[in-house]
């Protein structure tokens, strides 16, 4: 298999190490110890402002888009008003991803989104979100913050011969959850692939017309699935064998 290149949005926070304590942009070792294992290369990306407008500079040196967890989607960017349910928010870290998301979908690059991933597609596409499940309906999502082990696991239903059973299974699979905000309306192309159990809320969004983009809103990451992400990753390297080869160089001189 060919060794695709996978970009991760690396999350913005405040972290501490060594000595230091101060803005850092994050990539956890779960993401990218799961591409090493399908076989794949990681390259963090840094939410910057100039790639936020010309999110081609990135996007073309890749083979594959990883869109990672994290905190909440700012409502402006699905045209909403902010309520008090939202939590914490990085707009920087929002306006360099959809950019990123929506110059992939032009180039028909593989994508997967985890958890905020997944919602992010869905707003990069026009969709909308919940800002919070709770006060619409919906079962609690995030029983225990901070903590992705067997307090988080809950069913879904996934559709046969889908991206998401590919991940997952199909039928009635067990997954975890580390959520409050998901999806309302769906962004344009998006299908619907797996369900919560019982209260129906999406779990998994597609867009068929495209080579692979899979939004979920469990963490395959922090399972112990050996064939976690193999799919996502083997459709990049998929992409690289389909692109035409460039010239070779051997023998001519470089300018």
């Amino acid at each position: 298999m060919a060794t695709p290149l996978i970009g991760v949005c690396a999350a913005f926070e405040k972290a501490r190490w060594g000595y230091w304590q101060q803005e850092a942009a994050i990539v956890p070792a779960s993401y990218f110890a799961k591409i090493h294992k399908a076989g794949g290369v990681t390259l963090g990306l840094i939410p910057d402002a100039r790639a936020s407008s010309h999110p081609e500079l990135l996007v073309d040196r890749l083979d594959g888009l990883l869109l990672i967890g994290g905190v909440d989607i700012e409502p402006a960017a699905y045209g909403a008003e902010k309520t008090s349910r939202t939590e914490q928010t990085e707009p920087r870290r929002d306006s360099f991803e959809l950019a990123l998301a929506r110059a992939a979908l032009q180039r028909d690059l593989p994508i997967l989104g985890i958890c905020r991933g997944m919602q992010l597609l869905n707003v990069a596409t026009g969709g909308t979100l919940h800002q919070h499940l709770l006060d619409t309906g919906f079962s609690e999502h995030r029983p225990s913050p901070g903590r992705l082990d067997s307090k988080t696991f809950h069913e879904v239903e996934v559709g046969d011969g889908t991206l998401a059973a590919g991940l997952a299974g199909s039928g009635v699979q067990v997954v975890n959850s580390h959520h409050h905000q998901g999806v309302d309306v769906l962004g344009d192309g998006a299908v619907v692939t797996a369900w919560s159990v019982p209260d129906r809320l999406p779990e998994a969004l597609e867009w068929p017309s495209c080579r692979y983009v899979l939004g979920v809103q469990w963490h395959p990451e922090a399972v112990e699935l050996d064939h976690a992400l193999t799919d996502f990753v083997s459709a990049a390297a998929d992409r690289i064998r389909s692109k035409p080869r460039r010239p070779s160089l051997k023998g001519k001189a470089l300018l």
